[in-house]
């Protein structure tokens, strides 16, 4: 199968009929695409047979507009092309949609809050790369329908009717939006129907995530000891063995809702809870009283329990680090970046949520009373237990996912530890767009979308 990349340009139909293809002569020959017949065109599940004019001194590719329309294209795209002999294929793509959470008609310049700006610097890379790109929400989905309604960018964003796409990437922000039975049934459905490829098809919960890993010794180093928190004997039990337990939901994000219970010199015990305003304190007197003050809240929201560490810190700021781990062009597991983040002044977690900065892995490091051994391996041992994990979810965990937000901390000693694991890595604007520009974490999101497509 040969492939290529292509600017597309448009015609409008006069001598060339609507489902003529004009072609350059010379990929004509070296491809030996035959033009005495017709062949197939397909572009995602959109399938339209065509006759291949081949042009001289054409380097492009010209389709007419009302062809153009049908398969959502607008503008002047680049897109791959491949030619399948056998089955007198001629391919575009390759075709990626985004499945997001809300969009807003009303607000054109940023129709979709916070990410808007990841949608266009998305957009941009494909034009650079060779790809087509458009965002639906799971109120675009209908039962049975080939097509969907997308968003698509030419000079400010529209609305238009697309084929469904060769790969999916779940953006969506919530479980309770990815489990509608209208958005799972779509999953299933156009991975049988057309071959889709989904990926970051669901959320992790934070249970099943330690509890898988820890199965495998050679992540078991990486977990703090942790359980589904079940009752009184299990809190009475980690209170006991560690003067530092966290509670954390098991599906809560952006640092909500944990609790950080520390057992005091004259026995009592000390929660501190993440607010918007920063952390509430509270003290009891005894586990049990401890127990009755929790009881509450799980009954509505189950916990996991967990060893607190003794994180490294700047000025009693505790220091945290987030990888960005995405699999390339081959497939393969890539660590884009790291991060720390230096927890806010009141409270004791990094996200940036909850008041938390930014800063490079040397400059944090920098910042900590720690031998000099231990500063110049953190990157290193970083690097490598982001790997080591991202690895992992992929072998035990049966899910398809191209890219994880992974949380790490570094103790005193300089011991590598797993935090969290995000399957939705955050795409907020929180870097103004430059069109000369894509970032690293777009690029290889693209170049994984290529490799799934057999682009």
């Amino acid at each position: 199968m040969s492939k290529k990349t292509l600017p597309v340009q448009m015609f409008t139909p006069g001598n060339l009929k609507e489902n003529a293809i004009v072609l350059g002569e010379k990929l004509v020959k070296q491809w030996k695409i035959p033009t005495d017949r017709p062949l197939q065109l397909a572009f995602g599940s959109f399938r339209q047979e065509i006759t291949v004019v081949p042009a001289a001194k054409s380097s492009g590719l010209r389709i007419s507009e009302p062809l153009a329309r049908r398969m959502g294209l607008f503008s002047r795209p680049v897109l791959r092309a491949a030619y399948h002999s056998t089955s007198r294929t001629l391919r575009l793509g390759p075709l990626i949609s985004v499945l997001i959470s809300r969009d807003n008609p009303e607000q054109p310049d940023k129709p979709f809050g916070s990410i808007s700006m990841f949608c266009r610097e998305l957009v941009n890379a494909c034009r650079k790369q060779g790809a087509y790109v458009y965002f639906f929400t799971p109120d675009h989905i209908r039962e049975g329908a080939g097509s969907i309604q997308g968003w698509v960018y030419d000079d400010g964003w529209r609305q238009t009717s697309m084929p469904i796409a060769d790969v999916i990437n779940n953006r969506l922000t919530t479980r309770k939006m990815e489990n509608k039975p209208s958005v799972q049934h779509f999953m299933k459905e156009v991975k049988s129907l057309y071959g889709t490829h989904v990926f970051n098809e669901r959320f992790l919960d934070k249970n099943e995530v330690f509890d898988t890993l820890k199965s495998d010794s050679s992540l078991a180093r990486y977990m703090p000891e942790s359980y589904l928190l079940t009752g009184f004997s299990m809190l009475k039990k980690m209170c006991q063995h560690y003067p530092v337990v966290f509670l954390k939901p098991v599906r809560g994000s952006l640092g909500k809702g944990i609790i950080r219970i520390a057992r005091q010199p004259d026995g009592t015990y000390q929660t501190l809870a993440t607010s918007t305003a920063g952390a509430r304190r509270q003290t009891y007197s005894s586990i049990t009283k401890l127990f009755s003050g929790l009881s509450g809240k799980m009954k509505t929201t189950r916990y996991q329990i967990q060893q607190g560490l003794n994180l490294i810190d700047h000025a009693k700021r505790p220091i945290d680090f987030r990888a960005l781990v995405q699999k390339n062009g081959s497939g393969n597991w890539h660590v884009t970046s790291i991060v720390a983040r230096i927890a806010g002044g009141n409270h004791f977690v990094s996200n940036l949520a909850r008041g938390g900065t930014l800063s490079s892995v040397k400059d944090a490091v920098s910042k900590c009373l720690l031998p000099s051994e231990v500063k110049n391996t953190a990157y290193v041992k970083l690097h490598r237990a982001s790997l080591d994990i991202a690895r992992g979810i992929d072998n035990l965990i049966p899910v398809h996912f191209g890219e994880l937000g992974i949380d790490l901390a570094m103790d005193n000693s300089g011991k590598i530890w797993l935090l969290e694991v995000n399957s939705k890595p955050s795409k907020n604007d929180n870097t103004p767009l430059n069109e000369q520009k894509i970032r690293p974490s777009v690029k290889r999101l693209l170049e994984y979308c290529c490799y799934l497509s057999g682009f």
